[in-house]
């Protein structure tokens, strides 16, 4: 299970979030089976999305982050709720390239460039939320950091990063957002910048054994720390049985009877979790006759 942890500074100045999600990324390595790079990619794209998701203030309010390059990896998405527990996937799990000049896995160049991150915020009610931008690296955090800066105007810094080991599981997982409010003053600026620049790596902190809360005291160094919430995270997929049953209601009543195999059955895998769902023939009968009863 991972720890999240949001944080303010006394003078009401900045805003900073942790996440430790060694936890969530090893969970979403072992159901979807994921190459190193992309375990890379998706492990990022959930702890933005959990720390994302933390800043929402309902109980059933969720966050998407979904982001498509153009990449041999494909669309990768990620969901979050407000306690910051998340779920996600991508379109193809395996996928094998280079380590980058700098001698780490080559997330930009799986994800890609030539694509749209997309954000959208789902209240529960109404219309959801949508934002969206162009993709600047691929490599996530400076994308999350661009789409708060263009679609929302707020200064924000985003660091995440996945240490995946030789045998590929996940070492650490994490991220940091950081956000100027608008009491922000030029001083406090100076030393914010100062701070991010003698950062070392998220996954560097995490391996050295600081936790969420220490990650933000080390960026926030020089300030009063308050901690204003504290979750305990994890990979959380709500599907169940309704909720499929629900989905394939939405069909018409041919692309629903068709579903059924030669053997009279159908299988339904829920792509954030893997779990299985079988039905029937007489189960899709059922089902189509009971929404036109209704």
């Amino acid at each position: 299970m991972g720890k999240l942890i949001r944080c303010i500074t006394k003078d009401g100045s900045i805003v900073a979030s942790a996440v430790d999600s060694t936890d969530i990324a090893a969970k979403a390595e072992k159901i979807h089976v994921t190459s190193a790079v992309v375990t890379a990619a998706l492990g990022r794209m959930l702890s933005a999305a959990s720390l994302m998701g933390a800043m929402l203030k309902g109980d059933k309010d969720t966050i998407t982050l979904r982001i498509s390059g153009g990449g041999p990896i494909g669309a990768v998405i990620a969901v979050g709720d407000s306690k910051g527990n998340v779920k996600g996937y991508v379109v193809n799990p395996v996928v094998e390239l280079p380590l980058n000049e700098h001698g780490k896995l080559d997330v930009g160049g799986a994800v890609g460039k030539d694509g749209m991150l997309t954000v959208i915020r789902d209240f529960g009610f109404g219309e959801p939320y949508t934002g969206q931008i162009p993709i600047v690296s691929g490599e996530i955090a400076e994308d999350i950091t661009n789409y708060y800066a263009i679609s929302e105007q707020v200064p924000t810094v985003c660091a995440l990063g996945v240490l995946v080991n030789p045998d590929l599981t996940v070492k650490a997982a994490g991220g940091l957002l950081i956000q100027l409010l608008p009491f922000a003053d030029d001083k406090s600026i100076d030393i914010l910048e100062k701070n991010i620049q003698n950062l070392p790596s998220i996954t560097n902190m995490i391996t050295s054994g600081l936790s969420p809360q220490q990650i933000c005291e080390k960026a926030l160094e020089g300030f009063e720390v308050e901690v204003l919430d504290s979750f305990e995270a994890e990979y959380k997929c709500d599907c169940s049985r309704d909720r499929v049953e629900n989905a394939l209601a939405t069909l018409s009543s041919p692309e629903l009877l068709s579903l059924a195999d030669e053997n009279g059955q159908a299988e339904v895998c829920c792509h954030f979790c893997n779990k299985k769902y079988h039905f029937s023939k007489e189960d899709l009968i059922e089902l189509d006759k009971s929404r036109h009863t209704k």
